[in-house]
């Protein structure tokens, strides 16, 4: 296979991060790593997640960040399995009240092909048989204290009064969001995509689904949507992110493909790669599409539509060790949510609140759930606005396609 131009080979890469020494990596005024043994434990776990993985095409994505395209069956999440890959469904009949359909078998893949070349002249296209996998340098992890902040997002949403800023950055959630308590299999919205501003001193801004079940630290997860996080990322565009625990972001979970979990089976999205473009206000706004579904034993997240091919991926209920999400799920949350380790919180949404509505405030729509029982039902969600000086949102409904629907969002600031 021909080199890639102006990136380095996969194989070629692992050997530089085996040569990485803690005191280069601080010299970076970035680099927060704490000590070297935190940083050998980054080094060891990138070292083993890319283990002896090859990339048949490369390429950089619209934020410059490398995009191993490597055979679908050797990706990390796979390793010690017999490489069985699970069909998707297609939740198309779902909405009818009939089962969903699975194919067959999973129909081989052609070349995805965006018609484009990056800055070094690579072809911008995933090799059939293949996923795009963002490559992660070790840069990118020692911008953190340690490898478990690394992977880490901190506490979901919770209807509680707000606090200072607090040293424990996963302390310091501000949400605007929807909830409603109620057994299923899984969800659906769209959701509009915005690339608010994030601050040097700030952390993270986002919109996605939540789907949960659990109390205390038996408390798991899984998400989706979009996120806008420079430290983590290395840029300010959003990108397309997953999340997951199965003990209330204790020791279980992680970002992407930054760990084994995440079976990825559609190569036409880069999980953890920038989106665009990105909605304007005033002007054109931009969507991404997500549901998710428990089906024989995997809880399958889609991107795009509901369709078999649609499907991203899965991860298995094993990961959830016998806990809630090993069944189902009894949470179903829509929102936005943000971090800081300043006393601002950054912007949420298109920055503008709720009231300014359509083109000017961020919006999801179109929202409902899949019951355990079959088919689906609409959302009957209840708003949560618990820092309404800095973020708001407005549940409504309509015909289609909104549907349920909110607008979201806020311009954040010191008084969250």
């Amino acid at each position: 296979m021909a080199e890639p131009l102006g990136i380095l080979p996969l194989r070629s890469f692992r050997d530089t991060v085996d040569k990485e020494q803690f005191t280069a990596a601080r010299r970076d005024p970035r680099a927060r790593v704490v000590s070297k043994q935190s940083f050998d434990e980054m080094k060891s776990h990138l070292l083993e997640l890319y283990g002896d993985l090859d990339a048949e095409h490369s390429f950089e994505d619209p934020a410059g960040a490398e995009v191993d395209c490597v055979p679908i069956e050797s990706q990390p999440s796979l390793r010690g399995t017999d490489g069985t890959i699970a069909v998707a469904p297609d939740l198309g009949p779902v909405l009818r009240g009939e089962p969903p359909q699975v194919p067959a078998q999973q129909a081989p893949r052609a070349p995805v092909n965006f018609h484009r070349r990056d800055r070094h002249g690579n072809e911008v296209y995933v090799p059939s048989g293949t996923i795009p996998i963002r490559r992660v340098r070790l840069a990118d992890m020692a911008r953190f204290a340690t490898l478990s902040d690394f992977m880490r997002k901190g506490a979901g949403p919770s209807p509680v009064p707000p606090s200072a800023p607090d040293p424990d950055t996963g302390k310091n959630h501000r949400y605007a969001y929807t909830h409603q308590t109620v057994d299923n299999i899984g969800g659906h919205s769209s959701l509009a995509v915005y690339a608010p501003t994030i601050s040097s001193d700030q952390v993270f801004s986002l919109a996605q689904h939540w789907y949960s079940g659990g109390t205390g630290n038996a408390h798991q997860t899984l998400e989706v949507g979009w996120q806008v996080y420079p430290a983590k990322y290395g840029h300010a565009n959003p990108v397309l992110f997953l999340y997951w625990t199965a003990d209330n972001y204790q020791s279980t979970g992680a970002y992407n493909l930054d760990s084994a979990g995440f079976v990825q089976t559609n190569s036409a999205w880069t999980i953890g790669g920038a989106l665009s473009p990105v909605s304007t206000k005033g002007g054109q706004q931009f969507e991404m599409e997500h549901a998710a579904y428990l089906f024989g034993g995997n809880w399958w997240v889609y991107a795009g539509g509901t369709s078999s091919s649609d499907a991203l991926g899965y991860y298995p209920t094993s990961l959830y060790s016998g806990g809630q999400m090993a069944s189902k799920a009894t949470e179903i949350t829509y929102g936005g949510e943000t971090v800081t380790s300043a006393v601002g919180w950054p912007a949420m949404g298109s920055g503008e609140f709720a009231s300014a509505g359509w083109q000017q405030a961020a919006y999801q729509r179109n929202l409902y759930y899949y019951p355990t029982g079959g088919g689906a039902q609409w959302a009957g969600l209840t708003a949560e606005q618990p820092s309404p000086a800095c973020y708001t949102l407005q549940l409504g409904a309509a015909a289609a396609p909104w549907g349920v629907y909110f607008f979201y969002g806020g311009s954040g600031g010191g008084n969250c």
